[in-house]
């Protein structure tokens, strides 16, 4: 057996991995456990008590996090030209059509939001195949099919994210960062569970927050008590 290492000897006399923490434990403690030499990334998971077989229990939705995630989010917006100067005084990254399909037909996909306009949908819609399978195809439902391109883009640079259940019940997502305040994270984390309670399906019977775990990219998964959050 490998010797510890004095950062895995300080995780260990810090943490208990059979406790419930409270939220607001876990946010601190995130913080603790961190020792990555770059900025990390800080990750909720949900894992949810419904069938997301079925589709009166799909659980998807998005939420504006009071502190952004601390990453920087590029945004492609496909539009028509009239549209061009409204999404690029908003913060769009790039803003474009035809030249822009023509780079996903390719393979380019080097963006982490697309907002597009519901009169370019049927181009958009083409590249189903390459933007699909990378989460990011543009879907009214998220928001990112508008004409409101300036909220969109806006609503996007300040933190608001979109999520879905994955087939395994769990909700995947990125809250902050470790150089965030305890506060911040829980502030974040709090708003994230708090959406997912409110999308809490009529069909899904028995326990809904079945479990909860912060960690953050390279630590141990914090369990959450659900009740300190409900």
């Amino acid at each position: 057996m490998s010797k510890l290492t004095k950062n895995q000897q300080a995780v260990i006399a810090k943490y208990d991995p059979h406790k419930l923490y409270t939220l607001s434990e876990a946010c601190e403690l995130v913080k603790d456990l961190t020792y990555t030499k770059f900025d990390s990334s800080v990750e909720i998971s949900t894992n949810l008590g419904v069938d997301p077989r079925k589709a009166n229990q799909m659980i998807r939705g998005v939420v504006t996090l009071p502190n952004g995630t601390g990453k920087v989010t590029r945004v492609l917006v496909l539009c028509t030209p009239d549209k061009e100067k409204e999404a690029t005084e908003a913060g769009a990254d790039y803003v474009g059509l035809d030249e822009y399909v023509e780079k996903i037909k390719g393979g380019w996909t080097d963006v982490d939001v697309i907002i597009c306009t519901p009169s370019v949908m049927p181009k958009v819609g083409a590249l189903g195949r390459v933007l699909g399978p990378r989460g990011l195809m543009p879907n009214p439902k998220s928001g990112t099919v508008t004409m409101d391109v300036a909220a969109a883009v806006s609503d996007v640079k300040k933190g608001k994210i979109d999520f879905k259940v994955d087939k395994t019940g769990i909700v995947h997502a990125r809250i902050g960062m470790v150089t965030f305040s305890a506060e911040q994270i829980f502030e974040n984390a709090r708003e994230f569970i708090q959406t997912i309670i409110k999308l809490k399906p009529a069909a899904a019977k028995g326990t809904y927050l079945k479990s909860i775990f912060i960690s953050s990219t390279m630590s141990m998964g914090i369990k959450v008590d659900p009740k300190s959050v409900e």
